[in-house]
């Protein structure tokens, strides 16, 4: 997802992890290479490592019709050996002879804009799947909001007792000293009216 601004390039980073106990390479392919630009479009993941690809969209003069964007990106992924360079994979590495598994993953872009109330809007032509997927990471949002606001407000709570505590601890230290000074008197006054005048 793009966030579009004129004039100014967009950024998205996909993170991808390497769950097997087997050396990865990964390959990032789009349909329109000439306004994306991918770092690195190529690499090796190690076992159980993941890797940041930054895809920057190359900036805009005008906004596209309604917001709408037939662009794809390919991610190709495929076991290889260890020994295998990063920066000279073998010409075949990623073709489907049938010799090897190639992994596809296919992600569509979606642009969106700043909206009046400081929010996102989104455009696009959506699949039912990317519905039900956009609609769940919106309700893991909302629960998320929820549950920071809970948890806020719980510090609060803590705090306001901890205030409390304070300041009824300082109460009974201060009614401890009072008491002291008193019965100190007490006793002072005790002894200078028991003892015997000399006059």
């Amino acid at each position: 997802m793009f966030s579009v601004e004129l004039d100014k390039p967009s950024f998205c980073n996909l993170q991808v992890t390497n769950n097997t106990e087997h050396h990865v390479a990964f390959k990032v392919k789009t349909t329109s290479p000439k306004k994306y630009f991918v770092r690195p479009n190529t690499g090796i993941l190690l076992p159980h490592d993941s890797c940041v690809i930054r895809v920057t969209l190359q900036p805009k003069r005008e906004y596209p019709p309604n917001m709408q964007c037939k662009d794809k990106f390919l991610l190709q992924s495929t076991i290889v050996p260890r020994n295998t360079n990063k920066d000279d994979f073998p010409p075949d590495t990623f073709n489907k002879d049938g010799t090897k598994e190639i992994q596809e993953c296919k992600l569509k872009v979606i642009y969106e804009t700043n909206s009046d109330d400081g929010g996102f809007n989104s455009f696009t032509s959506q699949s039912p799947d990317s519905t039900t997927a956009i609609q769940h990471l919106k309700d893991e949002r909302d629960t998320a909001v929820r549950q920071t606001v809970q948890l806020q407000q719980e510090l609060d709570f803590l705090r306001r007792q901890r205030k409390r505590s304070n300041g009824s601890s300082f109460s009974f230290v201060f009614a401890s000293l009072v008491g002291l000074i008193g019965i100190m008197v007490g006793f002072l006054l005790n002894l200078s009216l028991a003892s015997p005048s000399t006059a």
